[in-house]
């Protein structure tokens, strides 16, 4: 019997007790209804009020089953009530553990961000494609509504590492971000990418401006409805005219590569604005991570403080070489400094002169990469925490593996000991800090090329 047929059969039941004690009154005491019906409520509520006249011998027999048989059934009636009541409640919570658990087991699904009438219509697709998908909806009556179609989701903001991972981001095969705007599209992409590098990602975008915005956050492609709408119906009379071939969508994508730099404490970027780091880093800042909050193109004017992250991309060249394909190919060269500027920049250039540059921010992840990776050569930074440039040269020569690495400090000092040291430590070049910041790439490039 279900909770609500237990909760009616008990309302029955109160009822036919409260009739039977109303006409028992009625017919051995002579009361009138109502003093039958008052009497009949007292006894089997148990307030203590009360008879309304004496009661003969078989009056009070009568009032000693009735008290009985009204425990009996307000015990019926209670408990129904509290059963429909726990329920609903183990019912719900049980339908989501089931959920999240079938959630944790996708692998190669897809993930839809937002559910609107574009989300419903990706969502009767993927059915149709028979296809594993999770969406994501912060809106509560809506969650509830894909609940009651058996709809796997989960309640929050996409833009959230969290609720991307809850869905399984690293396992996904693919992600459609339909957000309500601009801004929260292109965010969810930067971590979107960030989180699954592989990940095939279609965003939605409402401004034409907006669309090689998203493209170099991450997305392969960007859908705007109003222009995709109107496209298709032209190419449909085109086509259907005989007019010429149908018109083709570009196949450019952009790789980029995410990355957010965090400031510490001592780095160069701390009480610099976001338009100085932006022309340093010679690439825009996308966004602004400050005691939790994200922030989408931060004021040119904020300056950075301890703790903050800044999310930068770069651009990878188009080709169909895979990533392990590529790094196959390119030598490999450390970088070694605990300037994220440094690192990031440096990164930059290498990889643009034929380099896959590994980094490290101290001198004891540096030593490790270096025994690991054996690069051509490593550029190393003479102030390190954790073990010095000098130290860290000392180390790498210890080690008979490396003697072909070829190794160059990177110092502000222009002491002549200083280079004495760092030569006497196994660096084979010591450089100069200064604003050309092509001086170390050559010097690199020289060193190796006469070996």
């Amino acid at each position: 019997m279900t909770g609500r047929r237990r909760i009616f059969l008990a309302i029955l039941i109160f009822i036919f007790v409260l009739l039977i004690g109303s006409s028992g009154y009625m017919i051995i005491e002579g009361f009138s209804l109502w003093e039958g019906l008052y009497m009949t409520i007292i006894t089997i509520s148990t307030v203590g009020f009360g008879e309304v006249h004496e009661l003969s011998n078989t009056g009070q027999f009568f009032t000693v089953i009735l008290i009985l048989i009204g425990f009996i059934a307000l015990a019926f009636t209670g408990r129904a009530v509290i059963e429909l009541f726990l329920e609903k409640i183990w019912n719900v919570s049980f339908k989501m553990k089931t959920m999240k658990t079938k959630i944790s087991k996708l692998n190669d699904h897809y993930i839809v961000c937002g559910f609107g009438r574009v989300g419903f219509g990706a969502m009767e697709y993927l059915k149709d494609a028979k296809a594993d998908f999770v969406i994501i909806e912060p809106d509560h009556a809506k969650c509830m509504d894909l609940q009651k179609q058996n709809i796997m989701f989960i309640e929050g903001d996409a833009s959230h590492e969290d609720i991307l991972l809850e869905a399984g981001i690293k396992k996904a095969k693919g992600l459609i971000s339909l957000l309500s705007n601009d801004p929260d599209n292109l965010f969810l992409v930067l971590t979107a990418r960030e989180l699954n590098p592989t990940l095939y990602i279609i965003s939605r975008a409402e401004e034409i401006s907006s669309e090689s915005k998203i493209l170099k956050a991450g997305a392969d492609k960007v859908v705007i409805p109003y222009k995709s709408t109107g496209k298709q119906i032209a190419d449909s009379v085109l086509g259907a005219t005989g007019k010429g071939e149908k018109i083709k969508d570009s196949d450019v994508i952009s790789k980029v590569v995410p990355q957010w730099i965090q400031v510490k404490k001592g780095s160069g970027m701390l009480n610099q604005s976001i338009a100085e780091i932006s022309n340093e880093m010679g690439r825009e800042v996308l966004g602004l991570r400050r005691v939790g909050r994200d922030f989408i193109f931060p004021d040119n004017e904020i300056k950075l403080k301890i703790d903050d992250q800044i999310m930068v991309i770069d651009e990878e060249d188009d080709g169909n070489e895979t990533a392990e394909e590529k790094e196959k190919t390119l030598k490999k060269l450390v970088i070694v400094d605990d300037n994220p500027i440094i690192l990031h920049l440096y990164s930059r250039l290498f990889h643009k002169y034929g380099f896959f540059p590994i980094i490290a921010d101290n001198g004891k992840e540096g030593l490790e990469i270096i025994k690991q990776e054996k690069p051509v050569a490593a550029v190393i930074d003479y102030m390190l925490p954790e073990l010095s440039g000098i130290e860290l040269c000392y180390e790498i020569r210890k080690d008979t593996d490396l003697d072909n690495t070829k190794l160059i400090l990177f110092t502000g000092d222009e002491e002549k000991e200083t280079r004495e040291n760092a030569i006497k430590a196994g660096a084979d070049e010591v450089v100069i800090k200064s604003s050309d910041a092509q001086k170390i790439i050559k010097t690199v490039v020289a060193i190796l090329e006469n070996n």
